[in-house]
């Protein structure tokens, strides 16, 4: 295995990183938008109003994109299985 085929595998990596953090990292965000300007309209500065929502979003999502994130992690295991296989 040459210099080329370690970035090609480190790249593969990071985009299924990318790939299965990206959702929910979105939600929270996007909730997270929706709460600060929430609360500058009405000027409530309340700790809890940021926390909670964003949890308890993050954790739907989870829910709802862990059938695509296992599907995502799964393939690039066994592409690096039969590279493995490949190799030795």
């Amino acid at each position: 295995m040459n210099e080329v085929e370690v970035l090609q595998v480190a790249r593969e990596a990071l985009t299924v990183v990318l790939k299965t953090a990206g959702p929910i990292m979105g939600a929270g965000l996007f909730v997270g938008l929706i709460i600060a300007l929430f609360q500058a309209l009405t000027t409530i500065q309340e700790m809890t109003l940021t926390f909670v929502p964003k949890i308890l979003v993050i954790f739907v999502s989870i829910i709802v994109f862990l059938p695509f994130m296992m599907t995502t992690v799964i393939e690039f295991s066994q592409q690096l299985f039969d590279r493995m296989i490949a190799i030795g």
